[in-house]
């Protein structure tokens, strides 16, 4: 893979349901130096999230179909649909949720600009988390699935997290196509079989603004869960 341009374009993307009270605060933190646009998927939100997110000076698209995977996937039609030039190298997945450090996002594609890796997954497992912002179920969940993406497919992953950093011609590649709970273990799982050079680096983790639509409800962490494992037997 060619290597990335000496000031390359990048694009945040964060799927957003419902984050009203959050998505404000994760956007006045990215790094403006950074990112050339960042683009917002309110997915079908009841509150305000979009009206912040574009008075804060973010791209705002609306994705009414539920799901995080129909968000992640309508943020990549706008920024590749885009004219050529405006195209993004790097596009970076964020949570809208405040959960994660966006002023990290520099250390995230760090080694995408060194042409070390093609894909960056930021790990809680490595960082540092805030008491009680990681149920059990969801520390027990990444661990049996980095477990079986060792065990099935040879690739060594501390985490599922959501903070993550890919080359967009890797990630035309891919060919991502889950709709809901499984899209971080299917990029990840894809990378191992499309042989990307991947890394993760540490990075902080605390307790999000609301309430978990996964974690915090128990139809959210089983549908979640099953999805996950039904994701990487899919792909054998």
């Amino acid at each position: 893979m060619p290597n990335l341009p000496a000031a390359p374009r990048i694009h945040v993307i964060i799927p957003a349901y419902n984050e009203e009270q959050s998505i404000g605060r994760v956007l006045a933190e990215i790094p403006a130096d950074l990112v050339a646009e960042v683009i917002v998927v309110d997915n079908n939100s009841r509150d305000n999230t979009g009206a912040v997110a574009r008075a804060a000076g973010a791209t705002v698209l609306r994705e009414n179909r539920p799901g995080y995977g129909h968000a992640c996937l309508c943020g990549m039609a706008y920024s590749f649909g885009l004219p050529l030039a405006q195209q993004p190298d790097i596009i970076v997945f964020l949570d809208g949720d405040y959960s994660d450090y966006p002023e990290e996002m520099a250390a995230v594609v760090a080694p995408l600009l060194r042409n070390e890796a093609d894909m960056v997954i930021g790990s809680r497992a490595l960082g540092e988390r805030e008491s009680g912002s990681m149920m059990p179920q969801q520390i027990f969940g990444n661990w049996l699935a980095t477990s079986l993406l060792r065990g099935l497919y040879g690739v060594r992953y501390t985490d599922l997290g959501p903070f993550r950093a890919i080359r967009a011609e890797a990630l035309k590649n891919l060919g991502m196509a889950d709709t809901t709970y499984g899209w971080t273990v299917e990029m990840q799982l894809k990378a191992a079989k499309h042989r990307l050079r991947t890394q993760e680096v540490p990075v902080r983790y605390r307790r999000r603004i609301g309430v978990s639509k996964v974690s915090g409800t128990v139809k959210g962490t089983l549908g979640a869960g099953y999805k996950i494992l039904w994701t990487i037997f899919k792909y054998l």
